[in-house]
């Protein structure tokens, strides 16, 4: 079992940057694939981008492509969204999440452990 802890997230202009971390608490961290989701006023959660348990597999969604990079530091217990070249729509709460296995998916639903999320607004 694994708990997680969002932080990072703020109030930034439209252009900039903001980088998120994910501290993980338990045993084993390496096991995990981990995952952003996002979800905005009045719209579902999505997928955002994931990393394999071992660090060499990253997949991001269409619209981050390019501007976000996951990275994760497994003797730290920590994972990282690093935000560049921020847009409105952007703006959402942040999760991260974990899976068992090791193996990165898209799948919300595969996801059994989720942090608190953090607040991320970018204005115009």
């Amino acid at each position: 079992q694994v708990q997680l802890a969002d932080s990072g997230g703020g109030l930034v202009q439209d252009g900039g940057s903001l980088r998120l971390s994910c501290a993980a608490s338990g045993r084993a961290f390496g096991d995990y694939a981990l995952a952003w989701f996002r979800q905005a006023p009045g719209k579902e959660r999505e997928f955002v981008g994931t990393v394999s348990g071992n660090g060499v597999r990253i997949y991001y969604s269409d619209s981050v492509k390019g501007r976000f990079t996951i990275s994760r530091d497994n003797a730290k217990n920590t994972a990282y969204l690093q935000m560049n070249s921020l847009k409105p729509e952007d703006t959402a709460v942040y999760y991260c999440a974990a899976r068992p296995g090791g193996i990165a998916t898209n799948q919300e639903y595969s996801y059994d452990y989720w942090g608190q999320g953090t607040q991320v607004t970018v204005s115009s």
